[in-house]
């Protein structure tokens, strides 16, 4: 969890494809309330996939 008056947040990030939870980042909650989605390598798949964050 954040600080008191820290605004970043870590979360981590799962596969849409595999499921795998490959990425652990860290975003900023007051300006990025939604969830965030990145393309990234996914090592089991082998392939560039979308990641979510998962909570």
């Amino acid at each position: 969890m954040a600080k008191k008056g820290e605004a970043r947040e870590r979360v981590t990030l799962k596969c849409t494809v595999c499921g795998e939870r490959n990425y652990r980042t860290e975003k900023n909650k007051r300006n990025t309330t939604d969830r965030l989605e990145l393309n990234k390598y996914c090592s089991r798949c082998k392939q560039t996939t979308a990641h979510k964050e998962e909570k």
